[in-house]
């Protein structure tokens, strides 16, 4: 049994651009949340102008890595024209990681889009996959020589769900048929962006080969009845579509999502690394004959609320399931990092325990064999939380939106002795 984490653990934080640069004005979500869907994020955390300060915290509280968002809007703020000046920004970015001697995760997409896309259809239209591949091959270009690790998209079918089927996200749709149409086109996009950041550094002396995965949400699906067999087989059926089906079409090139689940892509792996982010666990019933409705149905909050405590997003508390997410992917054999893990809550000393027992069972996971790289705390500071504005708490480090100071939080702290030593303390 072992009880200290690798020496080469990666150890950090992540963020998106939206989130925390503030005055993102070109993208789609600006244009919702000023439509009056939702708080506007308006400055956020000023973190475009005050990353230095804000990767030097996290240089004190033990970091080596970073995992943040290049925002596709500000760097194609028009089809087919580079804004210079907003490239150079995100290459200070990075030369300021790598100053500290942090390491960058960069994201190419974290749920928004350029403007001008987003009107021309955005992710129902299937010429994104052009000019997504065309921005990743870009990206890799300007940053390759820099950046190790690459992320496409971020956790595409929570995006596809929230936005093409619930419709509380932009654009707003309300529909099954395009939920799945929009991560088709997603999928696509990643393999084809994949393929020309893999040609594109090749080409170029001195880049090498970018390792490049995607942040899949992943939720530690469990019967509502243990006793009943179709309960049971809509949570498995739950597991193989939401948490597998994206990793599985890209590790094969063959969509394994319905109504696509025989159409056939290029058949080879688009995949290096695959990115986790972890936060609750669902229970799902079965109510109605199985043939009508293979997937189940989500249990409401007050059937199974005895089962752990909630955060403030109502996320329930199940710290096992990074464990067993964890072991269900380690069948891919590709490297795996937890690009997200965190909870909302106003009590910090909820924070703390929460980050020791996900990190008592990552660290069990190590031992039993799981490829895990690192962990990525969500998030380095309190943010825009998309509809939720900012009432939601997520952060290491607390952010009061009217100075922008940094407060650093005692579970930043906890973290920190954990890096420092390399194992959890009893």
């Amino acid at each position: 049994m072992i009880s200290k984490f690798p020496p080469d653990f990666m150890w950090g934080a992540a963020t998106s651009s939206h989130q925390v640069e503030g005055d993102n004005f070109y993208n789609d979500w600006w244009a919702w949340e000023t439509s009056g869907y939702t708080e506007p994020s308006g400055r956020a955390c000023d973190h475009y102008n005050r990353f230095r300060e804000d990767f030097r915290l996290a240089k004190e509280i033990g970091h080596n890595v970073h995992r943040f968002s290049l925002e596709w809007s500000r760097l194609e703020r028009e089809n087919g024209k580079w804004a210079g000046n907003e490239w150079k920004h995100y290459s200070d970015v990075i030369n300021e990681l790598l100053r500290l001697g942090i390491e960058p995760v960069v994201t190419l997409n974290h749920f928004t889009l350029p403007l001008w896309l987003a009107r021309k259809g955005g992710w129902e239209n299937e010429n994104i996959i052009e000019h997504f591949s065309r921005f990743a091959e870009k990206a890799v270009l300007e940053y390759g020589g820099r950046v190790r690790y690459w992320i496409t998209i971020n956790e595409p079918l929570v995006l596809a769900f929230i936005g093409y089927f619930k419709g509380e996200w932009p654009p707003g749709k309300q529909s099954f048929e395009e939920m799945l149409y929009v991560s088709r086109n997603m999928l696509k996009a990643h393999i084809a962006a994949y393929r020309k950041m893999k040609r594109a550094a090749a080409s170029r002396p001195g880049v090498s080969p970018p390792a490049i995965g995607l942040a899949k949400a992943v939720t530690a699906f469990h019967p509502c009845s243990g006793a009943s067999i179709p309960d049971r087989i809509s949570a498995h059926l739950r597991n193989e579509f939401q948490n597998h089906a994206f990793i599985k079409s890209a590790m094969q090139g063959r969509i394994h999502f319905p109504p696509y689940v025989s159409e056939r892509l290029d058949g080879a792996r688009a995949l290096d690394f695959i990115g986790l982010n972890y936060y609750f666990r669902e229970f799902v019933h079965h109510k109605s004959p199985l043939k009508e409705n293979p997937f189940g149905w989500i249990c409401s909050k007050a059937h199974h609320y005895d089962a752990g405590k909630r955060t403030e997003m109502g996320w329930e508390i199940y710290p096992k399931g990074i464990y067993e997410v964890i072991m269900d992917f380690r069948k891919y054999g590709l490297p795996i990092m937890v690009t997200e893990n965190g909870i909302s809550t106003y009590d910090d000393n909820v924070r703390i325990e929460y980050i020791k027992e996900h990190l008592r069972y990552i660290l069990k996971a190590i031992e039993k064999g799981a490829p895990l790289k690192g962990y990525l705390h969500w998030s380095l500071l309190d943010n825009f939380e998309w509809a939720e504005g900012y009432k939601q708490k997520f952060g290491l480090a607390g952010v009061d939106l009217k100075t922008q100071e940094r407060v650093v939080r005692g579970s930043a702290r906890f973290l920190a002795s954990v890096i420092e030593r390399g194992m959890i303390p009893s």
